[in-house]
């Protein structure tokens, strides 16, 4: 028979708090095997996180270390005083790649056309050309300058027009160009047109403008009032 104590008209039993105090205690059991046997995975699961950012963050500064590095070899190449070391290293830069390798090769083939060897120079803008950046639409607007009439028009004009759309950073220029390219061909209508229509464009610097003022009268046009 289970022994009650009465307070206050209610009946507590002692049976009843015996079992409560059995029933934590065997929570507590339960909870501790359990972090004997599954505890050891929250600690894996954080050390993983804090390795993982540090790895990331270790990552980081390799990239950023090595960025740097490449950023003062190019700048080291440029200042060489001799021409051909200057060529050699900045080729030794374009060969390893990265950020810094189509300006490499933009300057390498400078120097090149210093040295008045236009097929050296030809052969990196070539190269550059092929990408879709914006060192592609620098190389491309030099190799068509230096090919000038030599290049066949309308492989001349297609290359230019995919570089003379609306909002293009090279847009005048490769406009120009085009019309130097109409020129050529004997298409001194459409050069005039494009030298008038140059005078309005917006972003046109003060010296491009006095160029297409001159052309314009020196091709029999009129300039706009």
């Amino acid at each position: 028979m289970n022994a009650t104590i009465v307070f206050g008209g209610s009946q507590v039993s002692n049976t009843d708090g015996f079992i409560e105090e059995v029933s934590e205690e065997v929570r507590k059991d339960k909870l501790f095997a359990l972090y004997k046997k599954y505890g050891w995975i929250p600690v894996v699961v954080i050390l993983s996180l804090v390795g993982g950012a540090g790895f990331l963050e270790y990552q980081k500064s390799s990239k950023a270390s090595a960025a740097s590095a490449r950023g003062d070899a190019l700048i080291a190449a440029l200042n060489q005083d001799d021409a051909i070391i200057r060529a050699s290293e900045l080729a030794l830069i374009a060969e390893k790649g990265g950020a810094e390798a189509p300006i490499a090769k933009l300057h390498q083939a400078g120097i090149l056309l210093e040295q008045e060897d236009l097929a050296g120079a030809l052969s990196v803008y070539d190269d550059l050309s092929a990408g879709v950046d914006i060192y592609a639409q620098v190389a491309t607007l030099k190799a068509i300058m230096i090919r000038g009439n030599k290049m066949e028009i309308n492989d001349r004009l297609k290359a230019l027009d995919a570089i003379a759309t609306p909002g293009n950073a090279f847009r005048v220029i490769a406009m120009e160009q085009k019309a130097i390219a109409h020129i050529d061909s004997g298409e001194i209508d459409k050069a005039i047109a494009i030298f008038t229509s140059l005078i309005d464009e917006s972003g046109v610097s003060q010296a491009l403008m006095a160029r297409c003022k001159q052309m314009i009268l020196a091709l029999g046009g009129k300039l706009p009032d």
